[in-house]
């Protein structure tokens, strides 16, 4: 059996996997993957994690693990995603894991392995500790036990690395920013990053109780947001997700900037172009024909970070990601990074000397309705004719002027229905009635 999904093993905390026994078990088991590969010395991992009360629990189970399994363990605390991935390679370990369910609310916890590079591990590496969890926790010799130190400053090391990919001669003290902080993983590095950077920063959804992460704020609630940067006459929004590997933006008007926005600013208004752009197959038809008209080569990925990563390191371009906000640029970070890529976008508001609004004011996205149907337990809707027969009448119907997608969730019971067109009452009809179809027929 794999317990590892598209993005390392999520669910409900308490329910297995994401309970302590089985955390336990998983230290010792990659801890004995990691023993295998370097035998003569003891392993280092990276452990972080973000502001979810089960974190604790799931930290002290993973913690003693690794230690029993001979692996010395660095704490960060609470830290967003990629500042994991940074910190295993700066600190040379040879693992690092974040304990996250990212954008999922504060019941549901995962944990996410990355390797030395500070990359996602590895397939055979997964299997591997699949493998080994199939056998009992024995301790050989108590004098092969590792332990575990926290790091000092690792917040202010993360912070450092952030600021160091904003252009040196550029500063942000002409912008008021507000900084929606999801109550989560970066509530302190992220308003720190931009305030020193110059910008005048409020910072909302940066008190973290461990219950109130992603609650109606951050990335996948913006709304607030919205509002916020009218009544504070902000320059523009910032949004992160639970654990800040995702952003979105808001323009000085209040509309939303997403994922599709924020690819086509990095890859037709910065002074230098890229080589390309790989998005998703969940990237709007807007994004690719307007970079077809800038000559930037454009490739869909799957969903998920891993294959939009794969598919950048297969065509050797850098900059790459999600409409939900999961921007990867592989000049500045080894994965998806809220606050670099906010940054990113940041530079080409200076250079260009452009408001955020000017940037995207010839980009408009062609409507696109999704409908996240929650299931009971996870069906194939491509197993039931019935839906076949439903989802083929649609492409038909759209044939030339739109899409649609039907697509399994990877990390819940969840079939997201995804149609986009040109006419925004014709695609709201068609995404309900399938959605409609798809729980008449799970």
């Amino acid at each position: 059996m794999s317990y590892f999904g598209t993005d390392g093993i999520r669910g409900k905390f308490g329910v297995l996997p994401i309970t302590p026994e089985f955390a336990l078990k998983l230290g010792f088991a990659a801890g004995k993957v990691l023993k295998q590969l370097s035998p003569t010395k003891k392993p280092i991992v990276v452990l972080g994690k973000d502001t979810r009360l089960s974190g604790y629990i799931l930290e002290a189970a993973l913690q003693a693990g690794l230690n029993a399994a001979g692996v010395y363990v660095h704490l960060l605390g609470p830290l967003p995603t990629p500042a994991i991935a940074h910190l295993t390679r700066a600190l040379h370990a040879d693992a690092g894991i974040v304990i996250s369910a990212s954008h999922n609310p504060y019941f549901d916890n995962g944990i996410k392995f990355f390797s030395g590079e500070g990359k996602k591990l590895p397939d055979a590496l997964q299997n591997a500790i699949n493998a080994e969890l199939e056998k009992d926790i024995i301790i050989d010799d108590t004098a092969n036990l590792g332990k575990s130190v926290r790091v000092k400053d690792a917040n202010g090391r993360y912070i450092e690395f952030c600021k160091s990919t904003f252009p040196y001669h550029f500063d942000l003290r002409k912008l008021k920013i507000v900084v929606d902080c999801a109550n989560g993983a970066g509530y302190s590095v992220g308003p720190a990053v931009f305030r020193e950077l110059g910008a005048k920063v409020i910072a909302i959804y940066n008190d973290p109780n461990g219950l109130n992460i992603n609650d109606h704020c951050g990335s996948t609630h913006p709304e607030n947001l919205q509002k916020a940067v009218l009544e504070h006459q902000a320059d523009l929004g910032i949004a992160f997700d639970g654990d800040a590997d995702r952003v979105v933006l808001v323009d000085k008007n209040g509309q939303l900037i997403d994922g599709d926005h924020i690819l086509y600013i990095l890859a037709t208004k910065a002074n230098q172009k890229p080589a390309g752009i790989a998005g998703t197959v969940m990237s709007n038809m807007a994004l690719e024909l307007a970079l077809e008209k800038a000559g930037v080569p454009f490739t869909r990925a799957n969903v998920g970070d891993r294959y939009v990563l794969q598919a950048l390191e297969e065509n050797n371009w850098v900059i790459g990601g999600e409409p939900s906000g999961h921007i990867l640029t592989l000049d500045k970070s080894t994965t998806g990074d809220a606050i670099i890529a906010a940054l990113q976008v940041l530079t080409v508001m200076v250079e260009q000397d452009q408001s955020l609004d000017e940037l995207v004011a010839d980009f408009k996205l062609f409507p696109q309705i999704l409908v996240n149907v929650r299931l009971e337990q996870m069906i194939d809707p491509f197993s039931i004719p019935a839906l076949v027969a439903e989802f083929d009448k649609a492409e038909t119907q759209l044939k030339g002027r739109g899409r649609i997608l039907i697509r399994k969730s990877g990390t819940e019971p969840v079939i997201r229905v995804m149609v986009e067109g040109d006419n925004l009452q014709e695609v709201t009809d068609l995404a309900n009635h399938l959605a409609d179809a798809v729980r008449q027929h799970a």
